[in-house]
């Protein structure tokens, strides 16, 4: 295609001025793209053999392969079985928690909430007022940063319980995912002959 040379060129700069990149020289820069061309060509060759490769993989690492291995995978099979259970059990529990923890931080946010109005109206009456609404207005105060702490820990709580039942399912997916490894195993195992 004649001119091809200069359109990608016009291209070039157009991006390098958006990109506020310094321009260098035309044929420096079809250098550069002339290599970067070469390297996708070697990319693209090798990319067949890397995935046949990849392909293979799990073939090649599994653990048990013969019959004589199958005590072996049945008893990391009984393991992970109850690793499972153990890991739903939490979750369930972790699970049934979590609206403990939502109730206390809803009823927390709310005691804040409704102690920070009264502390304005008190501190609204002590300018206006004696010593005696002063103090009044301390003590509201007090209460009120005490309630705004709870409701910070309260929520803190619901944090750290809403990670805690991420992470039990992450290790849920991932037990689950060797017990659907080793029921291969175990049938790859079945299918040879004795």
């Amino acid at each position: 295609m004649p001119g091809c040379g200069s359109l990608i060129a016009a291209n070039i700069y157009t991006i390098q001025s958006w990109l506020h990149i310094p321009r260098f020289p035309l044929k420096l820069q079809m250098y550069s793209l002339t290599i970067i061309k070469n390297q996708m060509k070697k990319f693209l060759f090798l990319l067949p053999a890397i995935m046949f490769m990849m392909a293979g993989l799990p073939a090649f690492s599994q653990k048990y392969k013969t019959a004589s291995d199958t005590v072996n995978l049945n008893i990391e099979y009984t393991k992970v079985t109850n690793d499972i259970a153990e890991l739903t059990t939490k979750l369930n529990k972790a699970q049934d928690e979590l609206t403990r923890y939502t109730r206390k931080s809803d009823e927390a946010t709310a005691d804040a909430q409704s102690t920070a109005a009264a502390t304005t109206d008190k501190a609204s009456q002590a300018t206006n007022g004696s010593v005696k609404d002063a103090r009044r207005a301390k003590k509201e105060a007090r209460r009120s940063v005490k309630d705004a702490k709870d409701s910070r820990n309260a929520k803190n709580n619901l944090d750290d319980q809403n990670k805690k039942i991420e992470k039990l399912n992450a290790d849920l997916a991932k037990k689950q995912d060797r017990l659907k490894e080793l029921d291969a195993m175990r049938a790859s195992i079945n299918s040879q002959p004795h």
